[in-house]
Order: C-alpha cells, then sequence, then structure tokens
C-alpha cells in the first residue's frame, strides 16, 4: 500500500484549495461536539478539507441503529464512537493532529473542554442537549465560532436545508422545522446534506468569508 508524505498530501490539497486557504485550514482548530450522523460526515468532510486539528467529542458506543447515516463500521460495533472514529479519521488524514474526548459534555466541562478550539460545531441529537452547548459556548465563548443544526428530519426536499447566520459568530444549519419525534425519523442523505452544510459553514468561516444569510 503506498504511503503519502505529508508534503505530499498537502500539495494535492493546495492545488485544489490554492496556496492561501490550505494554509488557513492547515492551520485551523475545530471541535466537532457529537459523532452521529451529522458529526461524523462534518468531521470528516473537514479532514478531507485539510483542516490541521480536529477535536472530536462523544461519549456514546456504535449501534446498529447507527449504521444507516453514521460512518461507521459493522466491525466497530460496541466500540466506543470516539475511538473507532479515530481509527477512521486517521486513515483519511494521517496527519491531522486529531484529539478525541470519550466524555458527555455539561455545563461544567465545556469551559474546560472547547477553550483549545477556533470554531465549535454542535452536531447533538437531543434538542436539550443541543440547547445545552449552544447557550454554554454562547455564554463562555462569545469569541469563538459556533456552527449548530436544528432540522434535517424526515423526507422533505433537501433544498429546504440551508445556512443561517444568527448573530456575528453562530450559525444554524437545517430546514428549522423537522424533528424525529414528528414520525418519520432521519434518513441519511437529509443528514448528509445538513452535514454538508455545517461542514461548508466552517470552511468558509476559516476562508473568512461570513456574508451567509
Amino acid at each position: 500500500m503506498a504511503i503519502l508524505s505529508e508534503e505530499e498530501m498537502y500539495a494535492a490539497l493546495e492545488e485544489r484549495h490554492g496556496c492561501e486557504l490550505q494554509r488557513k485550514l492547515k492551520e485551523a482548530s475545530v471541535a466537532v461536539c457529537g459523532l452521529g450522523g451529522l458529526g461524523s460526515n462534518i468531521a470528516i468532510a473537514l479532514a478531507r478539507a485539510g483542516v490541521g486539528r480536529l477535536h472530536i467529542i462523544d461519549f456514546d458506543t456504535v449501534d446498529i441503529s447507527n449504521l444507516n447515516r453514521q460512518q461507521y463500521f459493522v466491525d466497530q460495533l460496541g466500540m466506543y464512537k470516539a475511538d473507532a472514529f479515530f481509527d477512521t479519521l486517521k486513515r483519511i488524514t494521517p496527519y491531522c493532529d486529531i484529539r478525541k474526548d470519550c466524555i458527555r459534555l455539561t455545563e461544567d466541562n465545556i469551559p474546560v473542554l472547547l477553550a483549545d478550539e477556533d470554531i465549535i460545531v454542535e452536531a447533538f441529537d437531543r434538542a436539550d442537549q443541543k440547547s445545552m452547548l449552544v447557550n454554554s459556548v454562547l455564554e463562555n465563548f462569545p469569541e469563538k465560532y459556533l456552527v449548530s443544526g436544528s432540522g434535517m428530519a424526515g423526507l422533505a426536499p433537501a433544498d429546504l436545508i440551508k445556512t443561517r447566520r444568527i448573530t456575528k459568530r453562530f450559525y444554524i444549519c437545517g430546514d428549522g422545522v423537522s424533528d424525529i419525534a414528528d414520525g418519520m425519523g432521519l434518513v441519511a442523505s437529509r443528514v448528509l446534506a445538513c452535514a454538508a452544510h455545517q461542514a461548508h459553514a466552517v470552511i468558509r468561516i476559516i476562508a473568512g468569508e461570513y456574508d451567509i444569510n
């Protein structure tokens, strides 16, 4: 199996993104909070883009119900998601600085665990956990960028999923309406569409493009 050097890998990315954007991506630090359908797809997109530092956080284990939309494999069932996904990301981008934490984020540990990242991505499933993380980040880290997801369930058209800039440093991606409690659950294609919006919002922030409406 051929092994790429770090120089070869980043040279290939520079051909796609240009030297200046790739430099910004390599210097960026992003925390992905939650490694389910949103978080696992977001982190893969950021890793493939060449983000230099990723902090992945989840306390849960891989379950068979995750396989329809999350970036895990059958042979990873029962593993902690942070451990399983760390291995996957290292296969994609061996030179990325990846920090993993197998822990449940709370109001008490967020100020410590998320202190070192430039951009924080909320990728939880439950509305109460989403609200807790968003409120904690806005309170403790007003200087950081926050990208959250809200509304990606069901079979509604994917183009209803949008990226909205709520405040100068707070973005929400999703349709803002759908919820798994409404009946139809989470379908891989629509979850992936929302994850793509969140990952692209992060990349635009890193690039200095802030004019999302």
